[in-house]
Protein backbone atom coordinates (compact mmCIF):
# COMPACT_ATOMS: atom_id res chain seq x y z
CA UNK A 1 0.00 0.00 0.00
CA UNK A 2 1.18 3.22 -0.76
CA UNK A 3 -1.63 5.34 -0.12
CA UNK A 4 0.18 7.90 2.27
CA UNK A 5 2.11 9.10 -1.05
CA UNK A 6 -0.87 9.69 -2.90
CA UNK A 7 -2.51 13.20 -3.00
CA UNK A 8 -5.32 14.26 -0.88
CA UNK A 9 -8.03 13.49 -3.30
CA UNK A 10 -6.65 10.39 -3.70
CA UNK A 11 -6.43 9.65 -0.52
CA UNK A 12 -10.15 9.40 0.13
CA UNK A 13 -10.60 7.17 -2.65
CA UNK A 14 -7.65 4.93 -1.52
CA UNK A 15 -9.39 5.00 2.76
CA UNK A 16 -13.15 4.33 1.31
CA UNK A 17 -12.26 1.29 -0.78
CA UNK A 18 -8.86 0.29 0.78
CA UNK A 19 -9.76 0.02 4.56
CA UNK A 20 -9.80 -3.23 6.02
CA UNK A 21 -13.57 -3.91 7.09
CA UNK A 22 -14.45 -5.38 10.39
CA UNK A 23 -17.20 -7.84 10.80
CA UNK A 24 -20.78 -7.86 9.84
CA UNK A 25 -22.12 -11.43 10.41
CA UNK A 26 -24.92 -11.13 8.20
CA UNK A 27 -26.11 -9.30 5.54
CA UNK A 28 -30.38 -8.73 5.05
CA UNK A 29 -30.59 -10.48 2.05
CA UNK A 30 -27.55 -12.95 2.57
CA UNK A 31 -29.74 -15.88 3.66
CA UNK A 32 -27.87 -16.47 6.46
CA UNK A 33 -29.33 -18.17 9.85
CA UNK A 34 -28.65 -17.01 12.92
CA UNK A 35 -25.56 -18.11 13.85
CA UNK A 36 -24.10 -18.65 10.84
CA UNK A 37 -21.17 -18.00 9.02
CA UNK A 38 -20.59 -16.14 5.33
CA UNK A 39 -17.76 -17.90 4.83
CA UNK A 40 -17.17 -20.60 6.65
CA UNK A 41 -19.13 -24.09 7.86
CA UNK A 42 -16.17 -24.49 10.99
CA UNK A 43 -14.90 -27.02 9.49
CA UNK A 44 -12.78 -25.02 6.99
CA UNK A 45 -9.63 -26.19 4.80
CA UNK A 46 -6.92 -24.62 2.96
CA UNK A 47 -9.16 -25.12 -0.24
CA UNK A 48 -11.64 -22.91 1.03
CA UNK A 49 -9.32 -19.87 2.70
CA UNK A 50 -6.38 -19.29 0.64
CA UNK A 51 -4.38 -17.87 3.27
CA UNK A 52 -1.05 -16.60 2.22
CA UNK A 53 2.00 -14.36 3.79
CA UNK A 54 2.58 -11.42 1.52
CA UNK A 55 5.81 -10.53 3.03
CA UNK A 56 5.32 -7.59 5.15
CA UNK A 57 5.39 -7.07 9.27
CA UNK A 58 3.20 -8.54 11.77
CA UNK A 59 3.15 -6.94 15.54
CA UNK A 60 5.95 -8.98 16.59
CA UNK A 61 7.44 -6.48 19.58
CA UNK A 62 5.24 -6.03 22.50
CA UNK A 63 1.96 -5.21 21.93
CA UNK A 64 0.43 -1.35 23.36
CA UNK A 65 -2.72 -0.56 23.01
CA UNK A 66 -3.17 3.33 23.16
CA UNK A 67 -7.40 3.77 23.47
CA UNK A 68 -9.40 6.92 22.09
CA UNK A 69 -12.98 7.03 24.12
CA UNK A 70 -15.31 8.97 21.61
CA UNK A 71 -18.03 9.85 23.28
CA UNK A 72 -19.88 10.02 26.70
CA UNK A 73 -18.46 6.37 28.17
CA UNK A 74 -19.34 5.78 31.41
CA UNK A 75 -16.58 3.83 34.00
CA UNK A 76 -19.19 0.52 33.88
CA UNK A 77 -18.83 0.75 29.90
CA UNK A 78 -15.10 1.08 29.76
CA UNK A 79 -14.38 -1.62 32.53
CA UNK A 80 -15.81 -4.32 30.39
CA UNK A 81 -13.67 -3.48 27.61
CA UNK A 82 -10.57 -3.06 29.58
CA UNK A 83 -10.68 -6.11 31.19
CA UNK A 84 -11.74 -7.84 27.46
CA UNK A 85 -8.07 -6.20 26.21
CA UNK A 86 -6.09 -6.79 29.57
CA UNK A 87 -7.09 -10.36 29.63
CA UNK A 88 -5.51 -10.48 26.30
CA UNK A 89 -1.74 -11.17 27.07
CA UNK A 90 -0.21 -14.23 28.23
CA UNK A 91 1.39 -12.65 31.15
CA UNK A 92 -1.80 -12.65 32.74
CA UNK A 93 -1.82 -16.91 34.03
CA UNK A 94 -4.92 -16.93 36.96
CA UNK A 95 -7.81 -17.01 34.33
CA UNK A 96 -9.65 -20.31 34.06
CA UNK A 97 -9.47 -22.15 31.07
CA UNK A 98 -10.83 -21.48 28.34
CA UNK A 99 -9.18 -18.18 28.10
CA UNK A 100 -9.33 -15.34 26.70
CA UNK A 101 -5.34 -15.19 26.45
CA UNK A 102 -5.77 -18.77 25.38
CA UNK A 103 -8.03 -17.58 22.39
CA UNK A 104 -4.88 -14.73 21.61
CA UNK A 105 -2.12 -17.72 20.87
CA UNK A 106 -3.92 -18.55 17.53
CA UNK A 107 -3.03 -15.14 16.64
CA UNK A 108 0.56 -15.31 18.04
CA UNK A 109 0.81 -18.20 15.30
CA UNK A 110 0.78 -15.74 12.55
CA UNK A 111 5.46 -14.84 11.43
CA UNK A 112 6.53 -12.60 9.99
CA UNK A 113 9.67 -12.94 7.61
CA UNK A 114 12.26 -13.99 10.19
CA UNK A 115 10.07 -16.76 11.96
CA UNK A 116 9.62 -14.18 15.18
CA UNK A 117 5.79 -14.97 16.21
CA UNK A 118 3.08 -12.29 16.82
CA UNK A 119 3.58 -11.34 20.02
CA UNK A 120 1.49 -12.17 23.67
CA UNK A 121 2.56 -9.95 25.54
CA UNK A 122 -0.09 -6.84 25.75
CA UNK A 123 -0.17 -4.15 27.51
CA UNK A 124 -2.97 -1.11 27.77
CA UNK A 125 -1.12 2.33 27.37
CA UNK A 126 -2.37 5.44 27.94
CA UNK A 127 -5.83 6.52 26.92
CA UNK A 128 -7.57 9.25 26.29
CA UNK A 129 -11.37 11.17 26.47
CA UNK A 130 -13.06 13.14 23.16
CA UNK A 131 -16.46 14.42 23.91
CA UNK A 132 -17.17 14.41 20.39
CA UNK A 133 -14.53 16.93 19.45
CA UNK A 134 -15.44 16.11 15.71
CA UNK A 135 -19.29 16.02 16.64
CA UNK A 136 -21.32 13.07 16.33
CA UNK A 137 -21.12 11.81 12.62
CA UNK A 138 -17.57 10.41 11.57
CA UNK A 139 -16.74 9.48 8.01
CA UNK A 140 -13.59 7.14 7.60
CA UNK A 141 -11.41 9.56 7.19
CA UNK A 142 -12.29 11.71 10.34
CA UNK A 143 -11.56 8.59 12.28
CA UNK A 144 -7.84 9.73 11.18
CA UNK A 145 -8.67 13.34 12.52
CA UNK A 146 -10.01 11.91 15.76
CA UNK A 147 -6.94 9.70 16.18
CA UNK A 148 -4.65 13.62 15.26
CA UNK A 149 -6.48 14.82 17.90
CA UNK A 150 -5.65 12.25 20.73
CA UNK A 151 -2.06 12.42 20.07
CA UNK A 152 -1.53 16.31 19.50
CA UNK A 153 -3.76 17.70 22.00
CA UNK A 154 -2.26 19.92 24.11
CA UNK A 155 -2.63 18.72 27.33
CA UNK A 156 -2.22 14.43 28.01
CA UNK A 157 -1.58 13.41 24.00
CA UNK A 158 -1.37 9.99 23.61
CA UNK A 159 2.31 9.15 23.15
CA UNK A 160 2.97 9.23 19.14
CA UNK A 161 5.18 6.22 18.64
CA UNK A 162 5.72 4.23 15.29
CA UNK A 163 7.60 1.21 16.08
CA UNK A 164 6.50 -2.23 15.40
CA UNK A 165 3.95 -2.96 18.27
CA UNK A 166 2.17 -0.18 19.03
CA UNK A 167 -1.59 0.75 18.00
CA UNK A 168 -4.55 2.66 18.49
CA UNK A 169 -8.35 1.85 19.24
CA UNK A 170 -10.55 4.37 19.19
CA UNK A 171 -14.07 3.11 20.15
CA UNK A 172 -17.05 5.40 19.07
CA UNK A 173 -19.62 5.48 21.98
CA UNK A 174 -23.96 4.69 20.90
CA UNK A 175 -24.92 8.08 19.93
CA UNK A 176 -21.87 8.33 17.16
CA UNK A 177 -22.39 7.17 13.60
CA UNK A 178 -19.71 6.34 11.86
CA UNK A 179 -19.05 5.87 7.81
CA UNK A 180 -21.14 2.52 6.54
CA UNK A 181 -21.26 1.85 10.05
CA UNK A 182 -24.28 -0.86 10.30
CA UNK A 183 -24.71 -0.89 6.48
CA UNK A 184 -21.02 -2.46 5.62
CA UNK A 185 -19.16 -2.80 8.95
CA UNK A 186 -19.28 -2.98 12.23
CA UNK A 187 -15.52 -1.87 12.75
CA UNK A 188 -12.07 -1.85 10.67
CA UNK A 189 -8.83 -1.61 10.94
CA UNK A 190 -6.00 0.28 8.70
CA UNK A 191 -3.12 2.89 9.28
CA UNK A 192 -2.65 6.21 9.68
CA UNK A 193 -1.66 8.19 6.72
CA UNK A 194 1.28 10.93 7.36
CA UNK A 195 -0.42 13.97 5.55
CA UNK A 196 -3.45 14.20 8.18
CA UNK A 197 -1.76 12.40 11.35
CA UNK A 198 2.03 12.73 10.85
CA UNK A 199 2.62 9.31 11.03
CA UNK A 200 1.85 5.83 9.66
CA UNK A 201 0.44 3.98 12.89
CA UNK A 202 -1.96 1.19 12.63
CA UNK A 203 -5.65 1.70 14.00
CA UNK A 204 -8.96 0.01 14.58
CA UNK A 205 -11.91 1.55 14.85
CA UNK A 206 -15.05 -0.02 16.37
CA UNK A 207 -18.50 1.50 17.39
CA UNK A 208 -21.32 0.99 19.80
CA UNK A 209 -24.38 -0.50 18.48
CA UNK A 210 -26.45 0.14 20.88
CA UNK A 211 -28.77 2.09 19.66
CA UNK A 212 -28.07 1.74 16.04
CA UNK A 213 -27.93 -1.93 14.92
CA UNK A 214 -27.85 -4.19 17.79
CA UNK A 215 -29.59 -6.95 15.55
CA UNK A 216 -26.46 -7.18 13.01
CA UNK A 217 -23.07 -5.81 15.24
CA UNK A 218 -24.09 -6.92 18.73
CA UNK A 219 -25.04 -10.38 17.31
CA UNK A 220 -25.96 -12.68 18.58
CA UNK A 221 -27.04 -10.83 21.82
CA UNK A 222 -29.59 -9.08 19.50
CA UNK A 223 -30.63 -10.28 16.94
CA UNK A 224 -32.72 -8.55 13.79
CA UNK A 225 -36.14 -7.80 13.30
CA UNK A 226 -36.72 -10.17 10.09
CA UNK A 227 -35.65 -13.27 12.06
CA UNK A 228 -38.90 -13.52 14.07
CA UNK A 229 -39.23 -16.18 16.65
CA UNK A 230 -35.48 -16.29 17.19
CA UNK A 231 -34.56 -15.57 20.75
CA UNK A 232 -31.06 -13.57 21.76
CA UNK A 233 -28.27 -15.02 23.71
CA UNK A 234 -28.30 -13.81 27.47
CA UNK A 235 -25.21 -10.89 27.38
CA UNK A 236 -22.90 -12.00 29.90
CA UNK A 237 -21.75 -9.00 31.07
CA UNK A 238 -25.36 -7.60 31.24
CA UNK A 239 -24.82 -4.99 28.52
CA UNK A 240 -26.02 -5.76 24.79
CA UNK A 241 -24.04 -2.97 22.89
CA UNK A 242 -20.61 -3.56 25.06
CA UNK A 243 -20.95 -7.01 24.79
CA UNK A 244 -21.41 -7.06 21.36
CA UNK A 245 -18.35 -4.84 21.19
CA UNK A 246 -15.84 -7.84 22.26
CA UNK A 247 -16.28 -10.00 19.49
CA UNK A 248 -15.91 -7.25 17.07
CA UNK A 249 -12.72 -5.78 19.05
CA UNK A 250 -10.95 -9.03 19.39
CA UNK A 251 -11.78 -9.54 15.77
CA UNK A 252 -10.16 -6.08 14.38
CA UNK A 253 -7.59 -6.65 16.89
CA UNK A 254 -6.72 -10.13 15.84
CA UNK A 255 -6.38 -8.73 11.88
CA UNK A 256 -4.00 -5.89 12.94
CA UNK A 257 -1.75 -7.43 14.67
CA UNK A 258 -1.65 -10.41 11.75
CA UNK A 259 -2.32 -7.60 8.80
CA UNK A 260 -1.05 -4.50 10.43
CA UNK A 261 -0.27 -2.52 6.88
CA UNK A 262 -2.32 -4.62 5.05
CA UNK A 263 0.43 -6.45 3.25
CA UNK A 264 0.99 -9.49 5.66
CA UNK A 265 -1.49 -12.36 6.05
CA UNK A 266 -4.63 -12.37 4.35
CA UNK A 267 -6.19 -14.69 1.59
CA UNK A 268 -5.48 -13.89 -2.01
CA UNK A 269 -3.90 -11.12 -3.60
CA UNK A 270 -6.01 -8.16 -3.30
CA UNK A 271 -5.68 -6.02 -0.60
CA UNK A 272 -8.13 -4.03 -1.75
CA UNK A 273 -10.85 -6.57 -0.63
CA UNK A 274 -8.45 -8.87 1.86
CA UNK A 275 -10.29 -11.71 3.63
CA UNK A 276 -8.35 -11.78 6.80
CA UNK A 277 -7.80 -14.39 9.81
CA UNK A 278 -10.97 -13.74 11.31
CA UNK A 279 -13.06 -13.02 8.27
CA UNK A 280 -13.42 -16.30 7.25
CA UNK A 281 -15.06 -17.49 10.79
CA UNK A 282 -17.87 -15.00 11.33
CA UNK A 283 -20.52 -16.43 13.42
CA UNK A 284 -18.59 -19.20 14.64
CA UNK A 285 -17.84 -19.30 18.44
CA UNK A 286 -17.47 -23.31 18.93
CA UNK A 287 -17.41 -26.51 18.11
CA UNK A 288 -19.60 -27.16 14.79
CA UNK A 289 -20.37 -23.77 14.31
CA UNK A 290 -21.70 -22.62 11.07
CA UNK A 291 -24.64 -23.25 8.79
CA UNK A 292 -26.54 -21.91 11.01
CA UNK A 293 -25.15 -22.68 14.10
CA UNK A 294 -23.17 -20.91 16.72
CA UNK A 295 -21.48 -23.15 17.89
CA UNK A 296 -21.23 -25.08 21.44
CA UNK A 297 -20.84 -22.46 24.35
CA UNK A 298 -21.40 -22.48 28.06
CA UNK A 299 -23.92 -20.88 30.09
CA UNK A 300 -23.16 -19.15 33.55
CA UNK A 301 -25.42 -19.62 36.46
CA UNK A 302 -27.60 -16.98 34.91
CA UNK A 303 -27.91 -18.08 31.81
CA UNK A 304 -25.78 -16.23 29.91
CA UNK A 305 -23.32 -17.55 26.68
CA UNK A 306 -19.55 -17.36 26.75
CA UNK A 307 -16.62 -19.44 25.61
CA UNK A 308 -13.95 -17.81 26.80
CA UNK A 309 -12.90 -16.56 30.92
CA UNK A 310 -11.18 -13.22 31.27
CA UNK A 311 -10.09 -11.38 34.33
CA UNK A 312 -12.70 -10.68 36.31
CA UNK A 313 -15.60 -11.20 33.47
CA UNK A 314 -16.74 -13.79 31.03
CA UNK A 315 -16.81 -12.91 27.21
CA UNK A 316 -17.99 -14.76 23.73
CA UNK A 317 -15.65 -13.96 21.13
CA UNK A 318 -16.01 -15.61 17.86
CA UNK A 319 -12.78 -18.03 17.02
CA UNK A 320 -10.00 -17.16 14.38
CA UNK A 321 -8.62 -19.26 11.81
CA UNK A 322 -6.07 -21.37 12.83
CA UNK A 323 -2.99 -21.98 10.28
CA UNK A 324 -1.76 -25.27 11.75
CA UNK A 325 -4.73 -26.88 11.94
CA UNK A 326 -6.69 -25.21 8.33
CA UNK A 327 -9.59 -24.29 10.04
CA UNK A 328 -11.53 -22.19 12.54
CA UNK A 329 -10.64 -22.82 16.03
CA UNK A 330 -10.78 -21.75 19.95
CA UNK A 331 -9.61 -22.46 22.88
CA UNK A 332 -13.54 -23.73 23.96
CA UNK A 333 -13.07 -26.34 21.21
CA UNK A 334 -15.02 -30.08 22.03
CA UNK A 335 -12.56 -32.80 21.33
CA UNK A 336 -13.86 -35.49 18.80
CA UNK A 337 -13.39 -39.19 19.95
Amino acid sequence: MRAFRLNSFLFCCVLVCAVVEGWRPWARDSGLKFGSSKRNDGSGSSQIFDLNYHMGPVLTNNITLHTIWYGNWSMDEKGIIKDFLMSLSDDVDSHSSPSVSEWWKTVALYTDQTGANVSTNIVLGSERDDLYSLGKSLTRLTVQDAIKNAVTALQNPLPIDAKNGTVYLLLTWKDVTVQDFCKAACGFHYFTFPSIVGNTLPYAWVGNSEQQCPGTCAYPFAVPSYMNGTQPFKAPNGNVGIDGMISVIGHELAEMSSDPLVNAWYAGNDPIAPTEIADVCEGIYGTGGGGGYTGQVMNDAHGASFNLNGGHRKFLVQWLWNPTLNACYGPNAVAHH
